[in-house]
C-alpha cells in the first residue's frame, strides 16, 4: 500500500501544467489521431466510460475546469487567439493564477464527481440497451 506522501506526489505530478511547443502539439495530435482509429483504443475508451474516474483524474478534470473559468474571466477571446498567444497566456495563467486554479479546482471536485456519475450511469444504460 502506498504512503500518503507518495500518493500526494503522484497527484501533484498529474495536475501540473506542462508547457509544450507547437511542434510537440502537432506530434501529439498526429499520434492521438492514429491511436483513436485503432479498435483496441476504442474498446479501452468504452470500458473507461463504464468506470468512475479515480481521485487523481477527478482532480485533473477539476483543475482543467478551473483553468477554463479563469481564462473565461480574464481572457474572454482566448479561443480566437493564435497558438503562440495561447501558449504565452497559458504560462501567465499558470504562474499568476496557479493558486486560484487550485482553490477553484478543489471546489469543482464535487461537481466533477456528480457529472462523472451521470456519465457512467448513462453509459451503463446504453450498454444494457445495446446488449
Amino acid at each position: 500500500m502506498k504512503a500518503f506522501k507518495e500518493l500526494r506526489s503522484e497527484v501533484d505530478e498529474l495536475t501540473e501544467f506542462r508547457f509544450i511547443d507547437k511542434a510537440q502539439r502537432k506530434k501529439m495530435k498526429i499520434r492521438m489521431q492514429k491511436l483513436a482509429k485503432s479498435g483496441a483504443f476504442q474498446a479501452k475508451k468504452a470500458r473507461a466510460r463504464l468506470r468512475m474516474p479515480d481521485a487523481a483524474k477527478l482532480m485533473v478534470q477539476a483543475k482543467k475546469a478551473a483553468k477554463k473559468i479563469i481564462l473565461k474571466k480574464f481572457y474572454p477571446k482566448y479561443n480566437e487567439m493564435s497558438m503562440m498567444a495561447k501558449v504565452k497566456i497559458d504560462q501567465v495563467v499558470a504562474t499568476k493564477y496557479g493558486a486560484a486554479i487550485d482553490k477553484i479546482g478543489k471546489k469543482q471536485i464535487p461537481k466533477m464527481k456528480k457529472a462523472a456519475m451521470l456519465r457512467v450511469k448513462a453509459a451503463k444504460e446504453k450498454s444494457k440497451e445495446d446488449a
